[in-house]
């Protein structure tokens, strides 16, 4: 059985646009995994913009020129790993969109009319994301599916920075792609994650991951020049239990929060990921649980 090789494209931040009071700012930086064999490649979730899935689509074709990009593995359903589906359909003619059935559920709510032009348009104006016409297909109640002959098996976690959560793991190699519930040196997102109860549901998923024992771990968000390892797990793990902590010590507010986080964590990337989960961490009381 011929090996398998992987490669992870960085999608570079783009700037939003403010809305609702929230002051304009810049999107983190995405990875896509593309894991290939012989001859067919699977792509593991896709950019948010017209502009960065074309870049994405540009490196595929340098990266395996001559092999079939045959499937997309779309990790959880945050609009932002998936997005980019329409044009990579457009030019990889026959490529299947997969994704567990909790996945699909939640994509199928980032593209409710509310949703889809409340937030994601009104961030990214001017038609910078593509029309969405594609859906994922779920996948078999194995979770399973092939790349010449060697499994991909989705795990399904459950909690990240969102709910139903899942990583890719091909036991072959060892490689965890870990979507969301694993970042690098980006600030991680808990605006989703408002409880005590959450914060640790994230965390029992990073437990989760260690149990498959990889060797390679990607993050969903992650500085271009960073590593693929398993370090990442703990530091996503730390910051988690950092942010709790400074709840627990009784950081006042939002901005006390968020200014003890960047202390502890100064070279993450992006202050407007932080600052959400910090306000969202706040009731209208002032306090936080």
């Amino acid at each position: 059985m011929p090996s398998l090789r992987a490669d992870v494209f960085v999608a570079l931040p783009i700037p939003f646009k403010g809305v609702k009071g929230v002051p304009d700012g810049v999107w983190s930086p995405i990875s896509c995994t593309l894991i290939h064999g012989e001859r067919e490649a699977v792509l593991v979730d896709t950019p948010i913009s017209i502009d960065q899935t074309e870049e994405l689509i540009e490196w595929i074709e340098k990266r395996v020129p001559g092999k079939r990009l045959t499937k997309i593995y779309i990790t959880h359903g945050h609009g932002d790993h998936w997005f980019g589906i329409p044009l990579l359909v457009r030019r990889f003619p026959g490529v299947q969109t997969i994704a567990t059935a909790g996945t699909i559920e939640h994509m199928k709510g980032q593209i409710s009319p509310t949703t889809f032009r409340e937030f994601w348009t009104a961030h990214f104006p001017g038609g910078q994301i593509p029309e969405q016409t594609e859906m994922a297909t779920p996948l078999g109640p194995s979770n399973e599916f092939y790349l010449e002959g060697h499994v991909f098996k989705a795990v399904e976690v459950g909690q990240s920075d969102t709910h139903d959560s899942t990583v890719l793991w091909i036991p072959d190699i060892k490689l965890a792609v870990c979507g969301d519930v694993v970042y690098g040196d980006v600030h991680q997102m808990l605006a989703e994650c408002t409880t005590r109860e959450l914060r640790a549901a994230w965390i029992a998923s990073i437990s989760k991951i260690e149990a498959l024992k990889p060797e390679l771990v990607v993050p969903g968000h992650k500085q271009p020049h960073e590593l693929d390892g398993t370090f990442h797990l703990q530091n996503t793990r730390s910051y988690i239990e950092t942010f709790q902590e400074l709840i627990d010590a009784g950081a006042k507010d939002a901005e006390e929060l968020s200014r003890e986080m960047v202390k502890k964590f100064p070279t993450r990337f992006n202050t407007a990921a932080l600052n959400s989960g910090c306000f969202a961490a706040f009731s209208a009381s002032g306090s936080a649980p």
